[in-house]
């Protein structure tokens, strides 16, 4: 028997490795799995090229409970290890066999070695109170089996294993006895190990799929394939949009499945739905280093051996490779959805509810996707027609240029709130766009500084013959007192709002009194209600608005005509209020006063 103590820098490292190193208590599965599916495929390797001449026979790993006896057992019929080979890679913490062996076979599915035998093997010391080895090499050696108690100190000792392959036998301490339950470790092997290449066993059933889609070839794909996977990705969710498949080898290796799923008016997103994998393990669903954030939004599953991890396999990062991977998958998607553009434009806008939110978020954090995207990014009308920017500069060319040649683009947030707009600005020729997503609010703040030429003008913003400023004034039919004389009487305090009025000469058709907000500060006070923070004292400001009475509408003769003062100042203050309902500002104590004072004005008797 050989006895002697592990050699490592440090007296310390078995409490280090128990408490620090890995952030979840149950990665340890993961890892020992992880390092049998290493010698399964070394094993496979050496016999693809004659260095192993025995049979293989089944290839599998089997995860045991012996409640009993309190232990968990990881079996695998890999290359095995000699007493020799244990001493090396299991008495030295922080070498890895994978290095040696990827040395020795460079060029030979080195891809497929994770890390045999490395720190990741002592994670099984986190729920153990002693660790056993037995292990058989492929090579003519006897069995052997080594012993460690979680001190410095083991033992290698002779074993009578017969049969190829290593077992590790973890003697579960009492705090960790909750993986002598079948459901616990079950539900542990699905998060981790589901996908992993190597058939796994647990209670005699196979508990993964060693060929996912993704590592199939896209031609050998149908779509009921790509919709199924979803499926078993998320029971829950709905048949996605579409999907894109990675599969590149060249400067990195990358393979996955992104899925654009639907997103509904309701904007119940979900970030964190992608899984990062290294070879079919698990990883993270933590990937914002290497999707870009825009399409945190996306679903599905990325593989990369190339992405680089710490000793525990659980964050990324920063590298080089990162960021060639993250500015590829950005490539990807916009080559996708210009091929989708150019291929189905019906079913692209039939889609674009949820690609909107993808691509404008693109737009305003990425140049590069930008650049792409303004080919096919479209605005939809209120009519329900799509536009590009540049057949919405086409269209609008002669009505719809500022004094300073800017392209204005009249949008509305709300379509049946703010109608009466709309049905004004239409009635002027105009055509209005929808805004009306999480993110536009900051997109048009965005697009207006990378877009050339155009400035955003919502619909009721000012009145209609103010939306496009081309200096044109229109004559009061009033004289310059009852102007006045009006604008007193519209000039009232209303708690909450900074209220401005101004007598104007506008068409005999546009409405008799018009309130407005002005577009900067409502754009502010959007963003602070989406965004919060420090940006958020803008939401509590008071809404400054604007009524411009129209000098030119009928009414306004028979107002000023009325000889009953109070009825006078009542027909007014229910002009501003109905002005004021349009734009949503009047509610509580004032919409009650303004409906008992209508049914006041409309009753003969009173």
């Amino acid at each position: 028997m050989q006895t002697g103590q592990i050699r490592v820098s440090t007296e310390n490292i078995f409490p280090i490795i128990k408490k620090f190193l890995y952030s979840e208590h149950d990665i340890f599965i993961r890892e020992l799995v992880s390092n049998a599916v290493d010698a399964t495929q070394k094993i496979s390797t050496l016999a693809s090229i004659g260095e192993c001449k025995q049979e293989l026979g089944e290839l599998r790993i089997d995860v045991v409970i012996d409640k009993e006896a309190k232990t968990l057992t990881i079996s695998d019929r890999g290359v095995g290890m000699t007493a020799e080979e244990m001493d090396r890679y299991l008495n030295q913490v922080a070498f890895s066999g994978a290095e040696e062996f990827l040395a020795k076979y460079k060029g030979q599915n080195e891809n497929n070695i994770i890390g045999h035998f490395g720190l990741g093997f002592y994670s099984g010391f986190m729920v153990s109170e002693k660790v056993e080895v037995v292990s058989k090499s492929f090579k003519e050696a006897p069995a052997a089996m080594w012993t460690c108690d979680g001190s410095p100190d083991y033992s290698i000792s002779t074993s009578d294993k017969s049969d190829r392959g290593t077992s590790v036998v973890l003697h579960l301490n009492e705090e960790s006895l909750e993986f002598l339950e079948p459901h616990r470790v079950r539900e542990v092997l699905q998060k981790f190990c589901r996908f992993l290449p190597v058939p796994i066993f647990f209670e005699n059933e196979q508990i993964n799929d060693t060929k996912p889609a993704w590592v199939k070839k896209p031609a050998d794909l149908k779509t009921e394939d790509y919709e199924s996977f979803y499926k078993s990705l998320y029971p829950a969710g709905e048949t996605p949009l579409f999907w894109i498949h990675l599969n590149v080898d060249y400067p990195f290796n990358l393979t996955g499945i992104l899925y654009f799923p639907k997103i509904k008016q309701s904007y119940e997103i979900q970030k964190d739905k992608i899984q990062l994998y290294s070879n079919q393990v698990f990883v993270t669903d933590e990937v914002k280093d290497v999707v870009p954030e825009f399409l945190m939004l996306l679903h599905g599953v990325i593989d990369s051996p190339d992405i680089p991890l710490n000793v525990s396999r659980s964050y990324l990062q920063g590298d080089p490779n990162v960021r060639k991977i993250n500015a590829h998958i950005t490539k990807k998607v916009a080559d996708k959805l210009e091929e989708m553009f150019n291929n189905d434009r019906k079913a692209f806008e039939e889609k674009w509810e949820s690609l909107g939110l993808f691509v404008k978020y693109g737009m305003m954090t990425d140049d590069k996707f930008l650049e792409k995207a303004n080919k096919f990014f479209v605005m939809q009308d209120v009519q329900g027609a799509f536009y590009t920017l540049d057949a919405y500069k086409e269209r609008t060319e002669a009505l719809q240029k500022n004094k300073e040649g800017k392209h204005v683009i009249l949008y509305t947030t709300q379509p049946v709130q703010q109608d009466a707009y709309i049905q004004q600005a239409q009635a002027k020729g105009y055509t209005v766009v929808k805004m009306e997503t999480l993110v536009d609010a900051a997109f048009i703040n965005n697009m207006e500084m990378k877009w050339e030429g155009v400035q955003f003008t919502r619909v009721d913003a000012d009145i209609t013959d103010n939306l496009i400023d081309k200096s044109e004034e229109n004559n009061c039919v009033l004289s310059g007192d009852e102007c006045e004389k009006l604008k007193t009487l519209f000039t009232r305090q209303q708690e909450g709002i900074q209220m401005t009025v101004d007598v104007r000469g506008l068409s005999v058709d546009a409405p008799p009194v018009v309130a407005t907000r002005p577009e900067w500060m409502r754009r502010m006070k959007d963003m602070a209600a989406v965004s919060g923070g420090m940006a958020s004292w803008y939401a509590n400001m008071p809404d400054e608005v604007s009524l411009t009475v129209n000098g030119n509408h009928p009414i306004y003769k028979n107002i000023l005509a009325q000889q009953d003062a109070p009825v006078q100042e009542k027909l007014v203050h229910n002009l501003a209020d109905l002005a004021l309902l349009s734009q949503g500002l009047l509610q509580g104590n004032r919409l009650t006063e303004f409906i008992n004072r209508s049914v006041e004005l409309m009753d003969p008797a009173s």
